[in-house]
This record gives structure tokens, C-alpha cells and sequence, in this order.
């Protein structure tokens, strides 16, 4: 069996496939923050006793400390099952829900203003993941749709196009390119995290 899990955002999703890919169960919430005290019981309700033999988990860009919780879940599964992990990529699993089969770009609020941005085509990504203010974003994306918490602000920039403020949901893991799905789980941020190190005298 395989356990996919995203908390990279306002969401904590999380999906059990068996070995052909079937979905078994799935569960979907919009918690905003506490993701560390959400996720293990969801999944415990989500698995009713079931181990997992593969581990899919979100590993961003996206909220640093739901990323950080999500792949900390992930390794201990790992250890505890003796299962595989790998992470997936979060932006692409927003356009997953998006159901549809053209260029969608991904907007992502990410802090000080500025939203991580992604254009897809049929799933696979068309350009870099950039982090930059909207209007600068807007200028990077030609897609129509834009999907992801940032959508409007980057459609209000741009002055066109249709956003749609989806969530990720784990359901549609299994749905994104293998290369999409089998990156190392470490955490994907985009830009350097606020809090750095103190630099020696």
C-alpha cells in the first residue's frame, strides 16, 4: 500500500492507495495551522491499523512549518514501517485538482507578500518555480488558469485570467508524473527560511 500526505498549507490532506493504485480512503481538511497536532491523528483514523509500504509526502514550497511537520511524519513512518519515502512536489498536486488537461500556473501565498509561482502543462511543469512579488510574478505565466491561495492576488496583477483558491488533496498523488513523485523528501522552499543562524563575530 502507499501513504501520500500534504501539509504544505491551509490543508491537511492525506490518501491510502493499494498496491494498484485504487484509492481506499482519503481525508481532506482545512486546518489552517496545527498541523503537528492534526496530522497524526487523521492519519491513525485514515490507516485503522494498516502499515504502508511506500510514503508519498508534500514537500512543498509552501507554510515552513507544515512542511517540516509533514516530512518529520514521513521519515518516522518510514523507520517504524521499514517502508520507502519520497517526496512530491506540492504545487503539482494543486494542479492535479485542477481537472484540467492544459496550461494551469500555480500561485501560492508565501510570505512577505510574495507567492511562489509554477506553470504546468498536461501536469509537468513548463517554467522554474520562482518567488517574487505578484506583479513581477504575473509577468512570468501565461496560463489562463490559475490555481493555488495566491491565485487572485496574481490574476488581480495581471489584470486576466480565472483563479480558483483550490487546496491540495492528497487523492490525486498517483496522478502526478513519476518525476513529480519521486523526489527526495527535503523540504522544498523557494526562498531562505525568515530565522538564519547568528554569524560569528
Amino acid at each position: 500500500m502507499i501513504l501520500a500526505f500534504d501539509t504544505s498549507s491551509a490543508a491537511c490532506t492525506a490518501a491510502l492507495f493499494d498496491g494498484a493504485g485504487a484509492c481506499l480512503a482519503r481525508k481532506d481538511e482545512i486546518i489552517g495551522r496545527g498541523h503537528s497536532e492534526r496530522l497524526v491523528p487523521m492519519l491513525d483514523d485514515l490507516l485503522e491499523g494498516r502499515r504502508a509500504d511506500s510514503i508519498l509526502v508534500g514537500v512543498g514550497p509552501g507554510s515552513f512549518t507544515g512542511i517540516r511537520v509533514g516530512i518529520a511524519a514521513a521519515h518516522g513512518l518510514a523507520i517504524g514501517w521499514n517502508a520507502q519515502v519520497s517526496g512530491m512536489s506540492s504545487l503539482a498536486l494543486l494542479v492535479a485538482g485542477a481537472a484540467s488537461a492544459g496550461a494551469v500556473a500555480v500561485a501560492v501565498s508565501g510570505g512577505h507578500g510574495e507567492l511562489f509561482v509554477q506553470q504546468f502543462d498536461h501536469g509537468a511543469p513548463t517554467t522554474d518555480l520562482i518567488n517574487l512579488p505578484p506583479v513581477e510574478a504575473a509577468e512570468m505565466v501565461s496560463a489562463a488558469i490559475v490555481v493555488g491561495s495566491g491565485a487572485q492576488a496574481l490574476v488581480d496583477a495581471r489584470g486576466w485570467g480565472e483563479a480558483r483558491d483550490l487546496s491540495p488533496s492528497a487523492a490525486n498523488a498517483l496522478t502526478l508524473p513519476v518525476s513529480l513523485r519521486s523526489l527526495a523528501a527535503k523540504p522544498v522552499y523557494a526562498r531562505a527560511p525568515d530565522a538564519r543562524p547568528r554569524q560569528a563575530a
